[in-house]
């Protein structure tokens, strides 16, 4: 198997492939056309060579998907609102302020629910448990306990199942191209739904690599406590992504291990998609992505 460097992640009713300096959003609009855009990334790793240290660049790697891929979803839900909503959307400075605050927002509502509230749950049986080792280790299963809730809850919205669909195409279409195979919808059909490089893996790193950060938390001030877990959420996201990276680049045993959980977390983000999907998927990659030299060389 060999690693192609494209990625990805389901949008509204379509997909986004990303290849380098650039990302294509192919989208399935309500009168079954498939409308596609193709657009640059700024990469600041290579305007400013510091931010490509390792963990500095998985820092910059997280951030800039978080931007990126609010701004795709909310691409691609525009071919489903209301006339009047798009209007309003289409002014620059409305758009830039929404998307900050929905960033903000989202930043700020995952760290209360995976960060702050796992915390204070572990800390209901302090008065049962002197060790502060042990009380870490319980915080970081009720972290994992709370995704996965989440994700199941999540998974019973109707959008939400046919994204996960489209989650599947994306990875079907890029395990079809890296395991050789011409990206053709019987091909990418055939192909496993489950990737290595995942964001729902890199999401496994980062609460089992944050209950290793956090044993070595040794304050007994509550708000400290929290405050250091938040200011740790970019290291901790650094570390996670050498993680995966290393893991995408390689396929030996020991990979194979590591990367169990978080393919197994796969069942849950992913679905089997429909052809009509695959065939978003395909157009998407097609757009970025050679994929016809990467199989030749």
């Amino acid at each position: 198997m060999k690693p192609s460097g494209i990625g990805g992640q389901a949008v509204i009713e379509g997909i986004m492939m990303r290849n380098k300096n650039k990302y294509s959003i192919a989208v399935r609009k309500p009168d079954n056309e498939i409308e596609v855009v193709v657009k640059e990334s700024r990469d600041l790793t290579e305007k400013h060579r510091w931010l490509n240290f390792p963990i500095i660049r998985g820092i910059v790697s997280f951030v800039d998907s978080l931007v990126t891929g609010i701004s795709t979803i909310n691409y691609s839900a525009s071919f489903y609102d209301d006339p009047a909503e798009q209007e309003k959307t289409k002014i620059d400075e409305v758009e830039s302020v929404l998307m900050a605050v929905t960033v903000i927002l989202s930043i700020f509502f995952a760290i209360g629910l995976f960060m702050v509230l796992p915390y204070l749950a572990a800390r209901l049986v302090s008065k049962y448990i002197i060790s502060k080792t042990l009380l870490n280790f319980i915080e970081g299963v009720v972290r994992l306990l709370i995704f996965v809730i989440y994700i199941l809850l999540i998974s019973m919205m109707k959008d939400i199942k046919r994204t996960f669909m489209y989650h599947g195409a994306e990875h079907k279409c890029i395990n079809c191209i890296e395991n050789g195979a011409r990206l053709t919808p019987e091909n990418v059909k055939n192909s496993s739904r489950y990737h290595k490089r995942c964001g729902t893996s890199f999401l496994f790193f980062v609460m089992f690599i944050s209950i290793v950060f956090f044993i070595f938390i040794r304050v007994d001030n509550t708000a400290l406590q929290i405050l250091i877990r938040i200011l740790l959420i970019p290291v901790i996201a650094g570390v996670s992504y050498e993680v995966i990276r290393w893991a995408g680049k390689n396929d030996n045993a020991f990979v194979r291990v590591l990367s169990k959980p978080g393919m197994w977390f796969q069942k849950l983000t992913t679905r089997e998609p429909d052809m009509d999907m695959i065939e978003v998927a395909i157009r998407a990659v097609e757009e970025v992505f050679d994929w016809r030299q990467f199989i030749a060389e």
